[in-house]
């Protein structure tokens, strides 16, 4: 079905919002596209990492002082924030700050993974995720016993939904999905995977690093039992990532790290947790980033998700089309007009690292490699590819850089 078409993004007006953008090199200026490994960071955001080290910086739960309050209270309002945009209708008890979505994912496969899994149970993947969920499980296996089978990626860069069926089935304990596969572009179909997991009694992890910047997301249409993204692709700060939970998983599972903040009572016998979030967050947790976080939200809505999404995905169709006129480009995943912000892709004859270094000789940033992506590249038979990916500050004409710089590529490798 496809989306009602909203106005155009101001990107303009948006790109002086990024100190960053105006950076040259050798007079050359920078075309940032490897915003799926980290986006750029708006004034707002960073005038919001400052403001707390010169007004309020303190540790938070530890000090009834002026400065500790002040940050506890903006710390605890910014999970509170979140939980709002991602339609966490229970707030900030289902949201655990993390220091990424790894973080976020090795918490569940070790908090819930250890307690549940056992021998004959089954962990469903994707041949598309990241190393990040599919080496997490994989070991998780190895060390109770269940086993890890994986939805296949057809031919066009989408999940095979019959194979999904087979492979879910009353042992499956867990599915572990990702939303927006990072290197194929793929947005996957999370809420019917939701629907064939409940069905059978399984429960659902949604990895949403590459979804949540680019897409407005909420968790409980989805039906996700868990969710995680960072906040370093969402105009958000290094440091903090995200764990999305319902309220009754969290409150079973023990805590995956320990220390000080995540306990109520300690005594030389033993010991009590804190309430939710609490408990998932010892020590002294990403104050600053999360406060960031927060910002970073609110910089987004106020654009407009549906635009942010939009434009993204005119960038991707953009980009597919001007590759698509090149014979020797072999172009990852699904069709221009059915895919999320990014094209991977391979130059015939041309390692992805050498192309990336003609790119970067024009000012153009890309990705290059196998983007935690191993096993989904040896599928395809490629050892790596070259990946842009677009945001909000980004325009076609930045496209036509990087084509004509592929051009150049092209000519100095015949």
């Amino acid at each position: 079905m496809e989306t009602p078409q909203t106005e155009p993004l101001d990107v303009e007006r948006i790109r002086r919002d990024f100190p960053v953008l105006e950076r040259e090199f050798d007079g050359t200026p920078l075309v940032y596209l490897d915003n799926a490994a980290t986006s750029q960071t708006p004034e707002p955001v960073i005038d919001s990492i400052t403001d707390y080290y010169r007004r309020y910086n303190a540790n938070v739960h530890r000090g009834l002082h002026q400065l500790s309050q002040e940050a506890s209270i903006a710390y605890e309002e910014a999970h509170d924030r979140v939980a709002e945009f991602i339609g966490a209708s229970g707030g900030r008890e289902e949201i655990v700050f993390t220091k990424n979505t790894t973080e976020s994912m090795n918490t569940v496969a070790y908090a819930w993974g250890l307690a549940n899994l056992e021998p004959g149970d089954e962990v469903v993947l994707t041949e598309m995720e990241h190393h990040a969920s599919l080496v997490t499980w994989q070991q998780l296996a190895k060390k109770t016993g269940a086993e890890v089978k994986y939805i296949q990626v057809d031919d066009e860069g989408y999940l095979d939904m019959d194979h999904a069926r087979e492979l879910i089935t009353d042992d499956t304990a867990m599915v572990s999905v990702v939303h927006v596969s990072n290197t194929l572009g793929t947005i996957n179909p999370v809420s019917d995977l939701a629907d064939l997991a409940h069905d059978h009694d399984s429960l659902i992890f949604v990895d949403g690093a590459q979804s949540v910047p680019h897409m407005s997301v909420d968790v409980e249409a989805i039906d996700a039992d868990f969710f995680a993204f960072s906040g370093h692709k969402m105009c958000g700060p290094t440091g903090v990532g995200v764990l999305y939970g319902k309220r009754h998983l969290l409150e079973e599972m023990q805590p995956y790290l320990y220390g000080g903040m995540m306990i109520s009572k300690v005594t030389f016998e033993d010991s009590t947790w804190h309430d939710l979030p609490w408990k998932f967050e010892a020590g002294t947790p990403v104050i600053s980033q999360g406060i960031a976080l927060a910002e970073a939200c609110d910089y987004l809505d106020e654009i407009g998700m549906d635009r942010v999404e939009q434009h993204g995905e005119r960038l991707a169709e953009y980009a597919y089309e001007r590759l698509s006129e090149f014979d020797d480009v072999d172009i990852l995943g699904p069709p221009g007009d059915d895919r999320a912000a990014l094209v991977s892709f391979n130059l015939d004859t041309v390692h992805a690292h050498d192309v990336s270094e003609i790119l970067n000789s024009h000012g153009v940033a890309v990705r290059a490699g196998d983007h935690c992506t191993q096993p989904l590249h040896d599928k395809l038979g490629i050892p790596a590819s070259t990946r842009a990916s677009f945001y909000i500050y980004n325009t076609q004409e930045e496209v036509d850089v990087m084509v004509e710089a592929l051009a150049d590529a092209r000519e100095l490798f015949a």
